[in-house]
């Protein structure tokens, strides 16, 4: 048994492989790439397959796997092994005489009915020969990093994939349609892996833990993304500019500043974005809707930024500082940010004048001047705005809401410098 997890095998070599899924270790590499993996996809005992050793990938090589596995069948009287010692499964015929040793180690396996294991994707099998059937469709997808093969093709908007999967998945963003339901909820989503987050909040289960920080997560990728804060990798880069992430999803971020799309629209007011999760927050100044919730006073918010910067106003917290003044800061973002006042840098230029920022902010506020876009659309009055924090202000006159008080009367005022007007009034300046 498994130290770790409740996985049970009655091999010592299969618990061996399988701890490697706990360790990430992954001795098998890729002689045309970096690629590497935790198992040998033909190994005699493990029963489990990886992709990188899967014959049919190098070019030349004619006998698949399969082919392989047949041939090894007749060479080993595998073949002529009775179908209850393969597959775990009990016969109606008793066991020959001498035999009492196998039959109590089938036994064994008859408790477990998927016994192969792919550690690519924890796809179970219960015969060797359907497992490496199925680790083709990994082998494939690794190749085409090699080949840049993409034979498959949407229909709808032209997107291509060396992977079947990864293309009914892409489907899905046409028909949306989302399979994979919560059954503690009404959550569904297109990925299975998304609903595996997703259940870790129901659970609480957070298996996977940074070393250095503590962070823990219910993802291995979040966890290999998170351990890039502290390497400083940036694995993705731009292959137009030298713009690098830590993320993919950063990334193609990036790479709709040069392909200039805008595929995501807003209904209500047209606003266009690249990102779909840009889009999301930006329909919530529409909506209003503020899922971001404080857990220690009655605050909300539209984004998630915005809490983790309210929050600091209860710990008091502030664990970046500058090394040449006094200033600290909750966030480090904001600690790069000050740290051009004192070297002057300003990478955010503008391609129509020579116009230039320190924060990609007012870059953005600065373009709306050559556009002359107003993206931010009041749902009451139809107002419009180049700024969403103007949007906010203005909501609020229509709301009523006066969110800063002072502490020495019962003044409040809807923006924060009326309330520094006023304390001035008690300051006596």
């Amino acid at each position: 048994m498994c130290g770790q997890c409740e996985y049970r095998t009655a091999n010592r070599s299969h618990l061996s492989e399988h701890m490697r899924r706990h360790s990430g270790e992954k001795p098998y590499k890729c002689d045309q790439c970096d690629y590497s993996a935790a198992h040998k996809e033909m190994g005699e005992r493990s029963g489990e397959y990886a992709m990188d050793d899967n014959p049919a990938v190098h070019p030349g090589d004619e006998t698949s796997s399969s082919e392989k596995l047949d041939t090894e069948r007749q060479q080993t009287g595998e073949g002529n092994i009775p179908c209850e010692e393969k597959c775990g499964v009990e016969s109606d015929h008793p066991p020959a005489q001498g035999r009492t040793e196998q039959k109590d180690r089938l036994a064994v396996k008859r408790t477990v009915d998927k016994r192969f294991a792919c550690t690519e994707c924890g796809y179970r099998a219960a015969k060797k020969y359907v497992l490496i059937k199925h680790t083709r469709k990994h082998t494939d997808q690794h190749m085409t990093k090699h080949t840049g093969v993409k034979t498959l093709m949407c229909g709808e908007c032209g997107f291509r994939t060396a992977n079947r999967s990864n293309l009914s998945r892409h489907i899905r963003t046409h028909t949306g349609e989302k399979p994979y339901k919560c059954d503690q909820c009404d959550y569904s989503t297109t990925h299975r892996s998304a609903l595996n987050r997703h259940m870790a909040k129901h659970t609480g289960n957070k298996p996977y833990m940074c070393d250095e920080c503590g962070y823990r997560t219910a993802s291995r990728s979040h966890l290999s993304e998170h351990m890039r804060t502290h390497t400083g990798e940036k694995p993705y880069k731009c292959d137009q500019c030298d713009f690098s992430a830590s993320h993919k999803g950063n990334l193609k971020k990036h790479m709709a500043k040069h392909t200039g799309e805008k595929p995501y629209m807003c209904d209500a007011c047209g606003y266009r974005t690249a990102d779909k999760s840009s889009l999301t927050e930006h329909m919530r100044t529409h909506t209003g809707e503020k899922p971001y919730k404080c857990d220690q006073c009655d605050y909300s918010a539209a984004h998630k930024v915005s809490l983790d910067r309210h929050l600091t106003k209860h710990t008091g917290e502030k664990p970046f500082m500058c090394e040449q003044c006094e200033y600290r800061t909750t966030n480090r973002s904001y600690l790069s940010e000050h740290m051009r006042t004192h070297t002057g840098m300003k990478p955010y230029k503008c391609d129509q004048c020579d116009y230039s920022a320190s924060c990609k902010g007012n870059l953005v506020k600065h373009m709306y001047k050559h556009n002359g876009e107003k993206p931010y659309m009041c749902g009451e009055c139809g107002f419009r705005t180049a700024r969403m924090s103007c949007l906010t202000v203005h909501i609020r006159k229509h709301t009523g809401e006066k969110p800063y008080k002072c502490d020495q009367c019962d003044y409040s005022a809807a923006q924060k410098f009326h309330l520094d007007r006023h304390v001035a009034k008690h300051n006596g300046e």
